[in-house]
């Protein structure tokens, strides 16, 4: 079968929506089927349309059902989707009416979206290759975020935090990722002036970004909204400590008892975590099994079984 894939994200972009419909290209390039990636729809013949992100993806979404009512259409939810547009956008909401089948990137997202919905929902982790664990900084605990400078991200909640802790204390904290604003890039700036310990990075390559993460005594993900990210999956998949905000994208990945968890935007509790992390080799040991526990989930492997369940479903068009 021929499937189009819509992603708002450019080609060459590190964002995950364009990581996500490469990946996926190529696992259902290797069940046979025939793939394009595109921004946009823009009336290419085929048998199935897989689109990511129900707002910024709708006006594609609406086009192909207009031209192809009875072909089916596959919308893969994104964070900003779960947890912010399906419930205020007019756009969005339609986009989850009018497909045919829908995937969540981890189980909490399920809660997010009302019983009728559910039901025609695949829930499809990604998979990570994993990289080999590096040796750690001895003379003081490395922590790095990964992730670009946006409002969604929280980005700089580390940085803050790090801030509470005694200047004597031997953290570091490496921030990788785009900054999104001038505003985001001057914030940042500020932040390493006025904390030696805080670096900004800016964007990495991929094989960059991980040979950081790998060396790293643990990550933080202090997003206000998720809808599973990529990068605490390679987190998972390279057996790093994870310290995460309590959002669904989150412990949808982790576990909801995962022990490494602080409310959103609270960098008081989060300090708690990183001197805990820094002190405590014991506390780090349970973090990695914890992180270790769920990786499982990031096969690839299972990404591929689940991509072909998915499409084998959509021949039937019957109950998922």
């Amino acid at each position: 079968m021929r499937i189009v894939i819509v992603t708002p994200a450019r080609p060459g972009s590190r964002h995950g929506n364009r990581n996500t419909a490469e990946r996926w290209a190529a696992h259902m390039r290797a069940l046979g089927h025939r793939i394009d990636i595109t921004q946009t729809w823009a009336g290419q013949d085929c048998g199935a349309l897989v689109a990511l992100h129900a707002r910024r993806s709708h006006a594609s979404i609406k086009a192909w059902k207009a031209a192809y009512p009875d072909r089916p259409l596959v919308l893969v939810l994104t964070g900003t989707d779960l947890y912010r547009d399906i419930h205020s956008d007019d756009d969005a909401r339609e986009s989850l009416r009018l497909a045919d089948r829908m995937v969540v990137l981890q189980r909490e997202g399920l809660s997010e979206i009302g019983a009728a919905l559910r039901r025609k929902t695949f829930v499809i982790h990604q998979s990570v290759r994993a990289v080999q664990r590096q040796a750690l900084p001895r003379s003081y605990c490395l922590i790095t975020v990964i992730g670009h400078l946006r409002e969604e991200k929280d980005p700089f909640r580390a940085a803050l935090a790090l801030r509470r802790l005694p200047a004597d204390k031997a953290i570091r904290v490496v921030h990788l990722g785009k900054a999104m604003s001038t505003d985001f890039a001057r914030e940042a700036r500020a932040l390493m002036r006025s904390e030696p310990r805080y670096r900004w990075l800016g964007e990495l390559d991929h094989a960059g970004a991980m040979r950081w993460l790998a060396r790293s005594h643990a990550m933080v993900i202090s997003s206000r909204m998720e809808g599973g990210a990529h990068v605490v999956s390679e987190a998972i998949a390279i057996g790093v400590p994870v310290i995460a905000s309590a959002i669904g994208g989150n412990t949808g990945l982790l576990g909801k008892r995962y022990p490494a968890l602080f409310p959103v935007g609270n960098d008081v509790a989060l300090s708690g975590l990183l001197l805990r992390t820094s002190g405590d080799a014991r506390w780090r040991t349970a973090l990695e099994a914890a992180v270790k526990s769920r990786s499982h989930l990031v096969d690839a492997a299972l990404e591929r079984r689940s991509l072909a369940k998915l499409l084998a479903n959509l021949t039937s068009r019957g109950s998922v």
